[in-house]
């Protein structure tokens, strides 16, 4: 499975990938805000950094303007991937821009049915809202399951995005399904590595350590 991380600041990209752990990501209006830079300044900072897909999106809603937009953030990095909404001229706006060859992720998608759409316009990520299903009592987790199937099923090469990461569990769940890529806040990505039983593990040995005077260096 693929890590992407869902942010725009660049020391909590930097972080991760130090580690191994960003395999590309994920942008949108709202984080570009939170970083408080220029959208093009910081998407080519972050394309510096990573060598894997860069999500930037769109502002636009019409399709000619969603097209004029796309070609100029490709201009930004050759691993920008577009960022486009899920609506009838989002998905006019993947078909050209997928035809031109650049990457594209087609986002807010919240039903089998849209994702099935997205795959015919040669989306190259789909982006299923994992968290925003389960705040309305659905179960997001079977929205990837429908999109695993289907894709399947007919050899889609569009890769299933999670996206709307909330918890660690999103990202188990989606890994048993076989989502191809989550996207998470550093946050949930880092939280991983708790377990109550790791940390009681820990202070046993270190009071072990201490009572036995134990040096290495």
């Amino acid at each position: 499975m693929k890590f992407f991380v869902d942010t725009a600041e660049i020391d909590a990209i930097a972080e991760l990938n130090d580690l191994g752990m960003v395999d590309g990501v994920t942008t949108n209006p709202s984080l570009i805000k939170k970083s408080g830079r220029d959208i093009i300044e910081v998407t080519k900072a972050i394309c510096d950094l990573v060598d894997g897909p860069v999500s930037a999106e769109v502002t636009a809603t019409d399709a000619d303007t969603m097209i004029k937009e796309g070609r100029k953030l490709v201009e930004i990095a050759e691993n920008i991937a577009v960022k486009v909404p899920l609506t009838w001229d989002g998905l006019k706006a993947c078909k050209v821009l997928s035809d031109d060859g650049h990457m594209v992720n087609v986002t807010l998608c919240f039903s089998a049915n849209q994702a099935l759409l997205a795959a015919k316009a040669g989306a190259t990520f789909i982006s299923p809202f994992i968290g925003r299903l389960d705040d309305i009592n659905l179960d997001g987790m079977e929205l990837i399951e429908d999109i695993r199937t289907i894709y399947d099923n007919y050899g889609f090469e569009t890769q299933i995005l999670a996206a709307s990461i909330r918890t660690v569990n999103h990202i188990l769940d989606s890994a048993r399904i076989g989502a191809d890529v989550i996207t998470a806040p550093p946050a949930v990505i880092k939280s991983m590595v708790h377990h109550p039983l790791t940390d009681k593990g820990l202070d046993a040995f270190l009071a072990d350590i201490k009572a036995a005077d134990i040096k290495i260096l």
